[in-house]
């Protein structure tokens, strides 16, 4: 059993309290059953020794997708759930994720359904992978949808790997690029400003790129660990806002605007969408509660209000094809593919198909970045590195020559 706190109204009074439940729905049943009406339900934090020991880790896509296929074969077996957990806990190097499929199948075995077991753990089990084996449970065929499940998984890890990949090269070459940057005016330009102050004494005449230079060098010298600092603070700082919900819409609204990364953000958004709503639709969930799904798990704050927008309209009549067409971040092939979907009954397959022609953008796209990208950067290096020799060799050789003169 889970422990929830709820907010809820009765004969105009505000009531608040906690309700211990299999799930959320069966709260809010109870609460019902007691004259409530329920405004706010929510699952409490998991105050076990598990959790204050392991709070926070993660488990690696992999290895979850290894755990989900060899759950579906042992399940299609016909090898009880609580067995088959029992059998796979130790499948995994993951110490953690040994501990969370442990304690799972004692849930299981003591009669709470496989979902409610995962929906324990959302840092490991997303609203996707609990919804999805929520509807194999209610129409046995589990199996079916932990290999539908485990496909999804493998498939977004290849594009975490692929995107992660082609960012690798242009991060280190920035960070070599600081921390070279930094080095230079902080040990290097110094001692070249003394050989100039050498040769040409405290009132030669340099040139203005050269002056501010030093200017430059001297002010890193003179306040190089307040800059540290405040930068360690403000990157802290940032990244506590961008995790606020203001924050975080206002940043995936941002990467939107980006021209380059605004075209990767949105072929993976719309590869996602339609792998995980095809998913949903062909395990029996309906439309809306897809979309509601299927929006927490796209990545894009921006295109999920977006999506919550069309499911609103989908309440009042329309079509998801049409709805779904106003979307502006959403390229017209979704809609129209959606519309034929809906004419022929098979919205799974066509987005599946959707999904698989992403995909494979996704991967054209990141290659051909990773071919420009590289140069790109090669070039900025070479002009920072000769934007600084010059600054320093032109002063030094044509004060060498007044002094030879």
């Amino acid at each position: 059993m889970q422990e929830f706190s709820y907010t809820a109204t009765r004969d105009g009074r505000t009531v608040t309290g906690n309700a211990k439940g299999a799930n959320k729905d069966s709260v809010i049943a109870s609460l019902r059953k007691q004259g409530l009406q329920p405004v706010i339900v929510k699952q409490k934090a998991n105050n076990d020794i598990l959790s204050k020991f392991k709070f926070g880790k993660k488990v690696a896509l992999k290895d979850l997708a290894v755990f989900t296929r060899e759950l579906s074969t042992m399940v299609s077996a016909g090898v009880p759930l609580s067995r088959a957990l029992n059998t796979l806990k130790n499948q995994t190097n993951n110490k953690y994720f040994q501990d969370v499929v442990a304690d799972i199948g004692k849930n299981v075995e003591g009669g709470m359904p496989l979902a409610d077991g995962f929906a324990k753990y959302p840092n490991v089990f997303s609203d996707v992978y609990v919804n999805m084996v929520r509807a194999g449970e209610a129409g046995g065929i589990l199996d079916d949808i932990l290999k539908r499940l485990a496909t999804q998984i493998e498939k977004d890890s290849t594009m975490r790997k692929k995107i992660k990949s082609a960012m690798a090269y242009p991060v280190v070459i920035l960070v070599v690029t600081v921390v070279a940057f930094f080095g230079i005016m902080i040990f290097i330009i110094p001692k070249i400003n003394t050989i100039l102050t050498d040769l040409g004494g405290e009132d030669a005449q340099l040139p203005i790129y050269t002056r501010v230079l030093l200017s430059t060098s001297d002010f890193l010298r003179a306040n190089a660990f307040i800059i540290f600092v405040v930068a360690a603070i403000a990157i802290y700082l940032l990244r506590r806002y961008i995790k606020t919900p203001k924050g975080k819409l206002q940043f995936h609204g941002l990467l939107l605007k980006i021209p380059i990364v605004k075209t990767v953000v949105i072929k993976v958004t719309v590869a996602r969408f339609s792998r995980t709503f095809a998913s949903l639709m062909s395990a029996g969930v309906g439309v809306l509660d897809a979309l509601q799904v299927t929006g927490g798990a796209m990545g894009n704050k921006v295109i999920e209000k977006e999506l919550k927008e069309t499911a609103n309209e989908i309440r009042n009549g329309k079509q998801l094809s049409e709805s779904l067409a106003k979307n502006k971040h959403f390229p017209p092939i979704v809609s129209q593919m959606l519309a034929v979907g809906e004419e022929t009954g098979k919205i799974d397959t066509v987005l599946v198909k959707v999904a698989d022609f992403y995909e494979e953008e996704v991967e054209t796209t990141i290659d051909g970045l990773s071919s420009i990208i590289e140069p790109i950067m090669i070039i900025l290096l070479g002009s920072a590195v000769g934007l600084i020799a010059a600054s320093v060799m032109g002063p030094i050789a044509s004060l060498s020559k007044n002094i030879g003169g």
